[in-house]
């Protein structure tokens, strides 16, 4: 699809093949929902890659919310610190002069190591819409358990480079049941407004809201749920609404008004690289090795730990094994990163010592997804922001907040779209499988029912007093939910279970997880805030106590 036809208001002139190619990949954005200029590269500390053989004082493994967390605070502290991170460092221009890959047209930096695009959203108007690419070491991982397939970042600040920004602390009265062990004065008083600030929070200008043609999609949304007595929340997010007023105004090169998000979003979000990484680079205190994997961190004989690191290229293959000591290893690969390498560490006698809570507490933040066919009276608009800025909130009633997501497709749709969060109470177990050499999750494609079931009451509510339907086109053929996937994995090594109450792994001094395998499985709404928040309380407890 040409930049002339993606910011059409209509189908003239885009064929319907055209048309379904073009909308097919950039389709999915509407589920994962510091200014940059057009041509500079992303921040983040200098990549320097690890030699075998070196010593370091702490070892970070993950460069997403907890571990960039982690890598500051710490060299604020005066603490050298490496980072380990498996993807690559996305601060080089592509061919086409842009860092991350156009959403209309996935090329190679689309997908981790995939011969074909796996899209959230997999159909279209009864055409399937995935396309083959160049097996490389793209940003975005649609990792395949048995039930569900989870959606990670890869790449030097994890999943903040494709998630949808949208950046919810949780509602007060709902923390008790995210995290039980943790004083809530403190989080509400002190780490969530330091993670708010840290990674530069702010709330859409209502005014601009109610008048910018990319949020009519959002402003169509309100209304239905408020017809329906449900109440439309506005969310902070973490992009820079100046830039996105400029891009409405056409004087800086279109971002979130081009429908990036998915596979990265080039100028105006605020991803972890433009704020903790950008901080973290101005210390001097951090170095960071992209396309490096650790496979196994056991007890040095002189103290501190041994930890083994492959080192990758672009096509996924192992070119050194390296072995590194570290005084402390912080465990920050992401829920799933974190919990399939400690199952391991465990299982294989690497950290024996390990309990047996280690992979357990595993949920999916109840996320499942749906669209609505809405009248042709109702258009929610040709132009939509990638960026998702408010929800309907029935959490208390129903068990489930949902996204108002865009479809940014460049055309009229017709349609409203939703990422619904619920209070799922299913969780899942990683288990080390002897025979394959990898981990397991015994996640089940029944457990999404609960989902299904809270979601609806919303929606079949909204459809009944709009007179529309359910879309059916796009997560297969006459298939209503995305019951099949999660972007909110978390859980598998709970805090004050497989850790204490700050994240050290109890059987071993010195070893920390700090990501959001500690939270068990759900946070109400969107995590990134609340993995950041719990990071900042328990990093400055560790650095008091344990340095």
């Amino acid at each position: 699809m040409s930049d002339s036809t993606t910011h059409s208001t209509g189908l003239e002139g885009v064929s319907r093949r055209g048309f379904i190619a073009g909308t097919g990949s950039i389709i999915g954005v509407a589920a994962l929902a510091g200014r940059a200029s057009a041509a500079t590269p992303q921040a983040a500390p200098t990549a320097a890659v690890i030699p075998s053989g070196a010593h370091v004082p702490v070892l970070i493994v993950g460069t997403g919310y907890g571990g960039s967390v982690a890598a500051l605070r710490l060299a604020e502290a005066g603490v050298d610190v490496h980072m380990i991170e498996m993807g690559m460092a996305w601060d080089t221009p592509g061919p086409d002069g842009k860092i991350f890959a156009n959403t209309t047209s996935p090329d190679n930096r689309s997908f981790w190591l995939r011969t074909k695009t796996k899209q959230p959203l997999s159909n279209f108007l009864g055409f399937p819409i995935d396309r083959n690419i160049q097996r490389y070491t793209g940003i975005l991982d649609a990792e395949e358990f048995s039930g569900i397939t989870v959606y990670q970042g890869r790449g030097v600040g994890g999943g903040s480079l494709v998630n949808g920004g949208m950046a919810v602390t949780p509602k007060r009265e709902n923390f008790g049941a995210i995290l039980p062990s943790v004083n809530a004065d403190e989080m509400y008083n002190t780490y969530y407004p330091r993670a708010n600030a840290g990674l530069g929070a702010a709330t859409i200008d209502p005014s601009w809201f109610e008048t910018t043609d990319c949020y009519q999609y959002a402003r169509v949304g309100r209304k239905h749920a408020q017809r329906s007595g449900f109440p439309f929340v506005f969310v902070p997010t973490v992009y820079d609404w100046d830039y996105m007023k400029a891009e409405a105004a056409g004087t800086v090169p279109k971002s979130a008004l081009a429908g990036e998000i998915l596979y990265g979003n080039n100028y105006g979000k605020k991803s972890l690289q433009k704020t903790y990484l950008a901080r973290i680079k101005a210390t001097g205190k951090v170095t960071i090795s992209p396309l490096h994997k650790v496979t196994s961190v056991s007890p040095a004989t002189g103290g501190g730990y041994t930890v083994v690191i492959e080192q990758i290229d672009t096509g996924g293959a192992t070119t050194q094994t390296k072995t590194v000591t570290a005084g402390k290893v912080f465990f920050a690969a992401g829920s799933v990163g974190t919990s399939k390498l400690l199952v391991k560490l465990k299982a294989t006698g690497a950290l024996p010592n390990l309990n047996t809570e280690i992979g357990q507490g595993w949920g999916d933040n109840g996320n499942v997804m749906c669209g609505r066919a809405n009248h042709l009276w109702d258009p929610t608009g040709a132009l939509q922001a990638s960026i998702p800025t408010g929800g309907i909130d029935n959490w208390n009633a129903g068990g489930a907040f949902a996204e108002v997501a865009p479809l940014p497709t460049g055309i009229e749709t017709f349609a409203s779209f939703y990422l619904s969060i619920t209070k799922n109470p299913n969780r899942a177990r990683f288990t080390w499988n002897a025979a394959t050499g990898k981990a397991d999750l015994n996640w089940q494609a029944s457990w999404k029912q609960p989902s299904i079931d809270m979601a609806k009451t919303i929606f079949d509510k909204i459809n009944a007093k709009e007179g529309t339907i359910y879309r059916t086109d796009l997560f297969g053929t006459y298939k209503i939910w995305g019951d099949h996937l999660t972007y909110h994995p978390l859980g598998g090594a709970v805090l004050n279970k497989a850790t204490d109450n700050y994240g050290r792994l109890r059987g071993y001094s010195g070893l920390y997880v700090i990501d959001g395998a500690l939270i068990p499985g759900n946070t109400s709404v969107n995590p990134f805030v609340t993995i950041t928040a719990l990071a900042e309380r328990n990093i400055e407890k560790i650095i008091a106590t344990d340095l």
